[in-house]
This record gives C-alpha cells, sequence and structure tokens, in this order.
C-alpha cells in the first residue's frame, strides 16, 4: 500500500518525459531558435531521467505483483517445496531465464523492421513526390501511421504468444513443479533486464545529446558517431522492450496460476 500510495506522482513524473520530448519536436520542425531548442534538449535529458525512474518503479510493482501472484499458484497446486536438483525442475528455470531476453529480441526486432520500412517509404516519398523539399507539395502522413501500426500490431503477435503457450507446453510436459521454476527464471530475469534496458536506454540517449552540447568533440566527431549508434539501441531498450517485460512477467504467472491445477492433474511427468 505504502509503494501504491506515490502512483500520482510517480504518473506525473512518467507524464513529463514525453511532454518535452514532443515539446522539442515542434520547436525543431516549426523552426525555432537554437536557444529554445537548447532549453527543451536539457528538459528532454531531464525527462528521459524521469522515465527511467518511473520504468523502475512499474517494474518494481509488477516484480511484487508476481511474487503474490507466485504464492497464489503455489497455493492452488499444493507446491511446498520446489527442488532445483530435478533435472525437470532445472530445464523449467533455464527456460524461465531465457524467456525475457526472447521476448525482448523479438520486440527490438520488430522496431528494426518498422523502423526500415518508414525510411523506405520516406525515400519513396521524395522520389515520387519531388515538391516536398521546397514545401510545395505535402508528404502523405498518412501512410508512415499506417506503417507504423501495422507494424506495432503484426510484429508483436508471436512475442504475444510466447507468455500464453510456453507455460502451458511446459506444464502439460513437465508439471507443475517445473512450471514455478519457470515462474522463478523468468521473474528475476525479467526484473534485472528490464532495469538493465530502461536505465541503460536512457544513459545512451543522454549521452548523445551530452555530446551535442559540444562535449567530447561536439556534433560529427567519432564520440558523436559511437554516441548516435548507441542512442538506436537505447531507444527501442527505453522505449519497447524495458517497458514489456512487467506485462510478460505478469502474465506469465497470471496464465500458470489459471492453468494450475490442470497442470497438476494432466500433467505428462
Amino acid at each position: 500500500m505504502g509503494m501504491l500510495s506515490i502512483a500520482g506522482m510517480v504518473l506525473g513524473l512518467d507524464g513529463f518525459g514525453p511532454i518535452v520530448d514532443n515539446a522539442g519536436g515542434i520547436v525543431e520542425m516549426s523552426g525555432g531558435s537554437s536557444k529554445l531548442r537548447k532549453i527543451t534538449d536539457s528538459l528532454d535529458s531531464a525527462g528521459n531521467t524521469t522515465k527511467a525512474l518511473t520504468k523502475g518503479y512499474a517494474m518494481a510493482s509488477a516484480g511484487l505483483a508476481a511474487l503474490l501472484l507466485f504464492q497464489a499458484y503455489l497455493e492452488v497446486t499444493k507446491i511446498t517445496v520446489v527442488d532445483i536438483v530435478v533435472p525437470k525442475i532445472i530445464v523449467g528455470l533455464f527456460i524461465g531465464c531465457l524467456l525475457p531476453f526472447i521476448f525482448a529480441s523479438f520486440a527490438i526486432r520488430a522496431v528494426g523492421k518498422a523502423a526500415f520500412k518508414m525510411v523506405e517509404e520516406v525515400r519513396r516519398q521524395f522520389k515520387e513526390i519531388p515538391g516536398i523539399m521546397t514545401g510545395k507539395a505535402k508528404p502523405d502522413y498518412s501512410k508512415c501511421i499506417e506503417i507504423s501500426t501495422v507494424a506495432a500490431q503484426k510484429e508483436m503477435i508471436l512475442p504475444g504468444l510466447i507468455p500464453i503457450a510456453v507455460p502451458i507446453l511446459i506444464g502439460f510436459t513437465l508439471g507443475a513443479e517445473a512450471v514455478g521454476a519457470l515462474l522463478i527464471g523468468a521473474t528475476l530475469t525479467g526484473f534485472i533486464l528490464a532495469m538493465m534496458m530502461n536505465t541503460g536506454g536512457a544513459a545512451w540517449d543522454n549521452a548523445k545529446k551530452y555530446i551535442e552540447d559540444g562535449f567530447l568533440g561536439g556534433k560529427g566527431s567519432e564520440a558523436h558517431k559511437a554516441a548516435v549508434t548507441g542512442d538506436t539501441v537505447g531507444d527501442p531498450f527505453k522505449d519497447t522492450a524495458g517497458p514489456s517485460l512487467h506485462v510478460l512477467v505478469k502474465l506469465l504467472n497470471t496464465i500458470c496460476l489459471t492453468f494450475g491445477m490442470l497442470f497438476v492433474l494432466h500433467a505428462l511427468l
């Protein structure tokens, strides 16, 4: 209850990041002064930091919820001990440790595919609509929105099936104890991986802004090129894969709790 009592403040901090990020984009697109852009960049850096903190809060609350769901799973399945010496328990534990990494890799790959499709569409419009650069013709904004929307839905079908199919498959083959080990592994690695992605992604983004402010050689330097590459990885880390892992952890525990008694009654091993 104490942790949830500050949820309103955390939501406010979480909303600060996207607001200042959009403000910076509006300033840049409207041709605002460099002084104004410098102010929005400073606010954006602060917003990245607050987003990392609030995403950590979200993952921590998800971890606590997962622990409660895991305790409920143990009560439903009447499991008192999870013996990690048993081979099937070790298999379940290893699979659980792998799931957050597999899920995150699918999410990052989906971002990359959507980005390449967007780049191809932008290049096509520059070639087929010559008046874009001079301002005489308007780009087809709806096509880019369609690409991102379709990619967001289509590319996440397989990752969405992972937390549903894997525990059911493990439960009906290796049994309820193996599923318990799977939940332990997925919760622990998911929590740590999400924290790393949220914090690391924000750090990469802020490192690029720090260099663009004139430090370490400024724009165009080798350090800036490296920072741009890091930011390209950091954005899907902090905005896609990291925040989605707490959904994975909670959904895994919910699915296992729902099918727990069936695992006990109908498991092959």
